[in-house]
């Protein structure tokens, strides 16, 4: 069964997928579709689970017409990698043939001559997605293993996370990181989840998420956003019929005059689908602006 925590995550991101965004498969059995955007962290306990977790995903993806790229560092290999895909994958000789998947060194891609620079990593991903759309491939998924942990670039690599998280925004790509329990200091599981949109634990083969300060609703919060959410399904206004749930919530922190930052730090989500949510509720609303949204709904 899923946890709360992980019908949570389900749900958000099932609301972040419009019309037009056909949800993908994420492979992982406790989230099952993710829309384009997302940034997943795994935290692995064992070389299986490491192994597990990436062919899950990478199989999806693979079966999804994603490009795929496995960026790998100790404590596997690429013939580990190839091996484990392989027994899910039996074309995959042919996939890689043709070009559908790579595979690349951590430690080439991610530090080129020894040097940490942020804009080539991205800007990397960025080249071969635009490489893989031209080619037909419906986008790109992406997974790297984190090496960096205990090292003198752990802050470099914590910042090019973030940015990572914002220029996923909008393109038609999903990532997955992978870190090391063993390895991982608590400070360091708190800034990785952190530059995240949701974080998960794959140990002894099940799957766990987890949760970081902030992420969770105090019971006053509740009792107020109940009220709040209570009080707007009383009323009737243009579009209010055709709300998602998610969206209900988030127009309920409106009211209240939250601001993205604190919409998402009490809904557990990311500022950047509180925005979408925010523009998906000014079309169906007919708002011109967040004030103008609060006024159709009050009926002031």
């Amino acid at each position: 069964m899923k946890s709360s925590a992980a019908r949570r995550v389900q749900d958000d991101l099932k609301d972040t997928v419009g019309p037009a965004q056909a949800p993908r498969n994420s492979g992982i059995s406790s989230i099952s579709e993710i829309a384009w955007g997302t940034h997943i962290c795994v935290f692995y306990e064992t070389k299986q689970d490491l192994l597990d977790a990436n062919f899950l995903y990478l199989k999806a993806g693979l079966e999804g017409n994603e490009f795929c790229v496995w960026a790998i560092s100790d404590p596997i290999t690429e013939a580990d990698a190839r091996n484990a895909l392989r027994r899910s994958v039996p074309d995959l000789d042919e996939r890689l043939d043709a070009g559908q998947i790579e595979f690349i060194a951590g430690t080439d891609w991610y530090l080129r001559g020894g040097e940490f620079d942020l804009q080539r990593i991205t800007g990397g991903w960025h080249n071969k997605l635009r490489l893989a759309l031209a080619k037909g491939y419906e986008g790109m998924r992406v997974s790297g293993n984190a090496f960096w942990i205990g090292t003198n670039h752990f802050q470099e690599f914590t910042e090019y996370e973030r940015e990572l998280d914002r220029s996923l925004a909008g393109q038609k790509m999903v990532v997955l990181c992978t870190y090391s329990l063993s390895e991982s200091r608590i400070v360091d599981l708190l800034d990785v989840a952190r530059a995240h949109q949701f974080t998960i634990a794959r140990r002894c083969g099940d799957w766990e998420f987890l949760e970081t300060p902030g992420r969770k609703y105090t019971r006053q919060t509740k009792q107020e956003v109940a009220e709040v959410n209570g009080d707007i399904c009383s009323k009737s206004f243009p579009g209010h019929d055709t709300l998602t749930s998610r969206e209900r919530n988030v127009l309920g922190e409106l009211v209240r005059g939250c601001s993205s930052k604190e919409i998402a730090r009490q809904l557990g989500i990311v500022p950047r689908t509180v925005e979408f949510h925010r523009a998906n509720l000014l079309k169906k609303v007919g708002a011109r602006s967040t004030i103008d949204l609060v006024r159709i709904v009050l009926g002031e």
